[in-house]
């Protein structure tokens, strides 16, 4: 019998070819500044127009600065003509834009849910790796590249080999402040940063059900660092109240019909997966990673490790240019590692709950002399809501700074960056060589941990820090 993601995968077929590759029709297409100008150029050059306008969704967030002068001046050029493109692409085709100077304008991946754009069952695309973000709602949402965009601007369909399928089992419950991103990374440093490779991941069992949708958003964030393109969650009972009275949810008409159709999408008791996987999640403890891969993830309360233990040379050598780039030595306590930077936002974890917890922690404490610290709220109604609640006020009082929306320091493609030989602890999704800066070095961890290294000037079990 199928699992969710084949019932949403059938009923999407146009057509088949004999070699398995098969056309699929595309729900919604959420598109950005930096993948969309080439496509948008080619459908011009070739004559053809966008198929269907209303499904689409432009939100600039890669190059955006996050300073209030943002609307008047974008220093670098290239970063200002994508953004002037993406605007005037939008206008052209009818495409709905949240501008920069809109209140909904923020992080794609954060914007596109709050909005309630994705429903569970839909098969939804963008130019980004992290689209998986999106399948937290029972959706099969994934990155494309500039061509795929332009295929399906043009034909709302894409071709693609059906992947194979594993499932992940997360039994138990969370401990205190352990939550998602702590899970995810747990699961990628257990199976690798290939280990998902060719599949799509269904994660389930109590702990993924106890996950609210922010948190299961988290999750399906990361599966890409496993190596997967797909990550999904079936729907219940928290999808449908998060999506309830959205924009653009189903109204109050059309609810009832929804819900019907929504509450069919579980995976059959005797689907069939290619890969099974269960993690205790009372076993797991608050993450951090030491390398440049978030495979290189270790519980807080561990040593970096030796790659002479390594059980391969390619691996001892992956290893040792890990450790050389960080500046790290095997054996060094995590906890010993001092910080320079503190990044809270990005597409993993700047949504409103994630700014609650991170503000839990900092509350009446200060960031510590000598570090650098920012929060970036993942929308302009995230910054609203957070500013209406208070939490604003925590973490200036805090000595952190409190910026407008974007993708900020995740990646180095806006003024948010690192300088060479910088340590950031970031609560963002890759910790690759250069990804927040040229020479910039990353550790992941989740908000709560992030503010406990910003308040301690080094990587701290926040659980400690609580305790004490």
């Amino acid at each position: 019998m199928p699992s969710l993601f084949s019932k949403i995968w059938d009923r999407h077929v146009v057509a088949q070819k004999d070699d398995g590759a098969t056309l699929l029709y595309i729900d919604r297409q959420l598109v950005h500044e930096v993948t969309s100008p080439q496509a948008f150029e080619g459908l011009r050059e070739a004559g053809r127009p966008v198929r269907r306008p209303a499904t689409l969704l432009a939100v600039p967030d890669h190059n955006v600065p996050t300073t209030p002068d943002r609307t008047l001046r974008i220093e670098d050029a290239q970063s200002r003509e994508q953004i002037a493109l993406l605007r005037h692409n939008a206008r052209e085709t009818g495409a709905t834009l949240f501008d920069l100077d809109d209140a909904r304008q923020g992080i794609v991946h954060v914007v596109a849910p709050e909005q309630g754009f994705i429903h569970p069952g839909m098969t939804v695309v963008c130019g980004d790796s992290h689209t998986a973000t999106l399948g937290a709602f029972g959706a099969i949402a994934f990155g494309v590249g500039t061509s795929d965009v332009e295929h399906v601007l043009a034909t709302q369909t894409l071709w693609l080999a059906k992947p194979r399928q594993m499932r992940v089992r997360v039994e138990g419950r969370l401990q205190p402040w352990v939550g998602a991103k702590d899970l995810i990374l747990a699961l990628i440093a257990r199976i690798g940063a290939a280990g998902g490779t060719g599949h799509a991941i269904e994660y389930c069992g109590e702990a993924v059900r106890a996950l609210s949708m922010e948190e299961r958003m988290t999750v399906c964030n990361m599966t890409i660092e496993a190596g997967a393109r797909f990550g999904l969650v079936a729907p219940d009972d928290t999808t449908f109240a998060y999506l309830r009275g959205r924009p653009y949810a189903p109204g109050a008409e059309h609810w009832q019909a929804a819900l019907a159709e929504w509450r069919g999408l579980a995976s059959d008791a005797d689907a069939q997966y290619d890969a099974e996987l269960v993690i205790d999640a009372a076993a797991i403890a608050p993450q951090v990673t030491w390398g440049t891969s978030p495979e290189d993830s270790l519980p807080i309360e561990g040593r970096v490790p030796d790659p002479a233990a390594a059980g391969s040379p390619a691996l001892r050598e992956r290893m040792r240019r890990a450790l050389d780039y960080m500046g790290l030595a095997a054996g060094a306590a995590l906890t010993d590692i001092a910080i320079d930077r503190v990044f809270i936002g990005s597409c993993t974890n700047s949504r409103i709950e994630d700014l609650r917890v991170a503000a839990s922690v900092a509350r009446g404490r200060r960031v510590a002399p000598g570090v650098a610290a920012m929060v970036v709220p993942g929308s302009g109604l995230v910054k609203l809501q957070a500013e209406r609640e208070g939490l604003d006020r925590v973490f200036i009082e805090a000595g952190f700074a409190w910026t407008l929306p974007g993708c900020s320091m995740c990646l180095g493609m806006n003024p948010d960056r690192l300088l060479p030989g910088e340590r950031c602890a970031s609560t963002s999704n890759r910790n690759f060589e250069g990804r927040q800066g040229p020479g910039g070095r990353t550790h992941l961890l989740s908000p709560a941990m992030a503010v406990a290294a910003a308040v301690t000037g080094r990587l701290c079990d926040v659980r400690a820090l609580e305790a004490a």
